[in-house]
C-alpha cells in the first residue's frame, strides 16, 4: 500500500508536470494545501520533502515553496574496461590528502561519512554512557570480542541467512582492518587480489597495507562485478582472493542480484580463491527488504564476511566483526598479534543498543533519508551540471559516481572545488591505474541547505567552465591539451 504523503506527493508532482503549477511559481501554503487534499500537516510537510528529493520543489527560507521542472534523469555512467593487469597499489598519498582538509569549514562531498544528523547521537551517547557503568566489564581484554556483542551480531546475521554463533565471530577495529586481517590471514606480500573497478579506495588502501597487487574487474553500474570479466581473470592470473561489496557498494551504489551473488560464490569456490566480502552499507537499501550476503550461499566457509557500524551508527566507534568462516583461526591470530582486541566500551554499548531494538527502529527512518537524500542530490546534479554528465543511481547507500562530460578532469575539478571551500573525491582515488580521471565521487548524506544547494550549483559552474577549457585545447592547432601539460608539470 502506497503511503499517504507519497499519495500527495504524486498529485502534486502532475500538477507540476501538467503546467498547473509553472516552474517557479509559488505552491499555496501548507495549511491551504492540507485543507484542499483533506490531508494532516505533517502529511503536506512529508510530501513537500519528498517532491524536493525528487527535484520537483524548492524550499526558499521565509517564502515557501516553488515548484521546479527537473532536468531529464540523467544516464548513468557506462562500465568501464579497466586493463586487466595486476598493479601494485598506491592510493595513500591522494585518500591522504582528501582526509587532511579542515572539514568543518568545507562543504563535505568528498569522504564518504554521513553528516552527525543522521546518525543516532543520542540513542548511542545513551547506551555509552550505559555500558561505561559496568565495572569491570569495561576493563579487560575483550578477545575475540565481548560475548554479548558477538551474541547480538550472531542474531542478526543468522536472520539474513547465515547461521552462525557467537564463536564464529571475532570484533574488529571498523570494517577497514576486518578487511586487512582476511588479507594478511590468506595472501603473502606480492599475491594478486581482483577487485572490483571502480573499487572503494579503503579496499585499495588496505591491499598496499599488505603489499599486494590489484587486479581491476569491470563493475556494471546496475548488476555490479562482471562475473564473465572475473572468469577470464581467474584463468588467466593466479589470483589469491577476490574483495567485492555486493550490497550498495561504494561509489556505484549498485546491488548485485541474489543469483549474480550465488554464482559468484561458487565460481570463487571451484577456482580455490577465497571471497573476502565488504557488506558495510548492507543496512542501508533505500527501498523493500535487507538484501542478502553473499555469505548466505556459502556452504563450505571459503567466503570471509566484514562488516561494521561506521555507516550506520557512528565512524567514531570503530566498531566492525568478521565472520572468517574455515579461516578463523588464521584471521583470530592476525587480530591477536596486530591489537589484541578490540574496546570493551564500544561493543558493550552497540550490543546494548541492538538489544533493546533502537538500532531497527533507527534504520526504518535512516534508509527513507538516506534515499531521499540521494535522490535530491541526482536531481540537483541533473540541473546544475552541463549536458552529457552521468550520474549512479544507487539502490543503497549516500554516495552518487559521477562521470564527468567530455572527459573533463576529476582531479581539476577536486582541486578548484577546494579552493572555493567544497570538498569532492576525485575518480582516480578508485582505480590503481587512474582509470577514472573523468569521474567524481559525491556524498549525499548531507542535511539539505542553501549552502549545500550554492554548492552543488558552483560545482555545475566549475565542469561547465572545465568542459569549455578541455573544448578550447582539443580544437587548437596541435591538439594539445596545454592547460592539462601545464598542471602536470
Amino acid at each position: 500500500m502506497t503511503i499517504l504523503y507519497a499519495q500527495l506527493a504524486d498529485q502534486i508532482e502532475q500538477l507540476i508536470n501538467d503546467g498547473v503549477y509553472q516552474e517557479g511559481e509559488r505552491l499555496p501554503g501548507v495549511r491551504v494545501l492540507s485543507r484542499q487534499f483533506g490531508v494532516s500537516i505533517s502529511t503536506v510537510l512529508q510530501a513537500h520533502q519528498t517532491l524536493e528529493s525528487r527535484g520537483y520543489l524548492e524550499a526558499r527560507e521565509r517564502s515557501g515553496y516553488f515548484a521546479r521542472l527537473p532536468r531529464k534523469d540523467t544516464p548513468v555512467p557506462t562500465m568501464q574496461k579497466p586493463r586487466v593487469r595486476p598493479a601494485p597499489v598506491t592510493a595513500r598519498d591522494m585518500a591522504l590528502d582528501l582526509c587532511s582538509v579542515e572539514l568543518k569549514q568545507m562543504v563535505a562531498f568528498g569522504p564518504a561519512v554521513p553528516h552527525a544528523d543522521f546518525l543516532p547521537l543520542r540513542q548511542i551517547q545513551q547506551a555509552t554512557i550505559w555500558a561505561a557503568r559496568q565495572g569491570m566489564a569495561t576493563l579487560d581484554y575483550a578477545f575475540p570480542g565481548k560475548e554479548v556483542f558477538r551474541r547480538q551480531i550472531a542474531q542478526r546475521m543468522t536472520s539474513l541467512g547465515v547461521v552462525t554463533t557467537p564463536e564464529d565471530i571475532v570484533a574488529t577495529n571498523g570494517a577497514q582492518e576486518a578487511i586487512i586481517l582476511a588479507l594478511r590471514a590468506v595472501t603473502q606480500p606480492g599475491d594478486i587480489v581482483a577487485v572490483e573497478s571502480p573499487s572503494f579506495p579503503g579496499i585499495l588502501q588496505a591491499l598496499e597495507v599488505v603489499g599486494l597487487r590489484a587486479l581491476e574487474i569491470p563493475t556494471h553500474p546496475l548488476e555490479g562485478l562482471s562475473l564473465e570479466g572475473l572468469e577470464l581473470a581467474l584463468a588467466q592470473w593466479p589470483i589469491k582472493a577476490c574483495v567485492v561489496v555486493p550490497n550498495h557498494s561504494n561509489p556505484l551504489g549498485v546491488r548485485m542480484p541474489d543469483d549474480k551473488k550465488k554464482r559468484l560464490v561458487t565460481l570463487l569456490d571451484d577456482a580455490g580463491v577465497v571471497l573476502i566480502e565488504d557488506d558495510i552499507y548492507g543496512d542501508l537499501p533505500h527501498e523493500g527488504e535487507r538484501p542478502r550476503p553473499a555469505k548466505s550461499f556459502d556452504s563450505s566457509g571459503n567466503v570471509i564476511y566484514c562488516s561494521s557500524f561506521s555507516k550506520t551508527i557512528s565512524p567514531g566507534l570503530r566498531l566492525g566483526w568478521i565472520v572468517p568462516g574455515k579461516y578463523f583461526n588464521e584471521v583470530s591470530q592476525q587480530k591477536y598479534f596486530s591489537n589484541l582486541a578490540t574496546a570493551s566500551i564500544p561493543q558493550l554499548a552497540v550490543a546494548h543498543f541492538l538489544e533493546q531494538g533502537g538500532y531497527d527502529r533507527y534504520l526504518r527512518t535512516a534508509r527513507q533519508r538516506y534515499r531521499e537524500a540521494t535522490e535530491r542530490m541526482r536531481a540537483a546534479i541533473g540541473r546544475e551540471f552541463p549536458e552529457g554528465t552521468a550520474v549512479s543511481r544507487p539502490m543503497g547507500g549516500f554516495v552518487v559516481w559521477v562521470q564527468l562530460p567530455d572527459r573533463v578532469s576529476g582531479t581539476r575539478v577536486f582541486h578548484r572545488a577546494r579552493e572555493v571551500g567544497i570538498n569532492v573525491a576525485p575518480g582516480r582515488m578508485f582505480s590503481t591505474t587512474n582509470k577514472y580521471e573523468d569521474y567524481v565521487r559525491i556524498n549525499c548524506a548531507n542535511p539539505w541547505s542553501e549552502r549545500i544547494d550554492k554548492a552543488i550549483r558552483q560545482l555545475g559552474i566549475l565542469v561547465s567552465e572545465e568542459q569549455e577549457v578541455q573544448g578550447a585545447t582539443s580544437d587548437s592547432p596541435d591538439g594539445v591539451n596545454h592547460d592539462m601539460a601545464a598542471a602536470g608539470s
